[in-house]
């Protein structure tokens, strides 16, 4: 039912499927129905966005990619001395990373939003 939600075309149909889902709940998960009230219209800012980032926005892809790569490379080290040892590999893996969206392939271009 979220899905569908947030897979409507715009702001107003993803509202009437969240009617619809909320009834859906109502007489027997009372206290879902109340959160999805509450909580998944704070999602719908997603559909100030033009519509190609709209997808890249709803998914977590780049933050997987992002674990999966720390992941790989500590995983060549194995063991830490301490704690610190561990800090410093991890955000000498994300400082690189960093460099790589900032001069890569742009994954949302924020010119079309202007």
């Amino acid at each position: 039912d979220i899905r569908d939600i947030f897979n409507a075309p715009d702001q107003e149909e993803a509202e009437r499927r969240l009617g619809i889902a909320v009834e859906k709940y109502r007489s027997t998960a009372a206290r879902l129905a109340v959160w999805m009230e509450e909580n998944i219209p704070e999602g719908f800012a997603i559909y100030s966005l033009p519509e190609p980032h709209r997808k890249r926005m709803r998914t977590s892809n780049p933050l997987e990619r992002l674990n999966k790569e720390i992941k790989k490379r500590t995983r060549v080290a194995t063991l830490f001395p301490n704690e610190d040892s561990l800090l410093r590999l991890v955000s000498a893996i994300l400082s690189e990373i960093s460099d790589e969206w900032e001069t890569g392939k742009i994954y949302l271009n924020m010119k079309e939003i202007g």
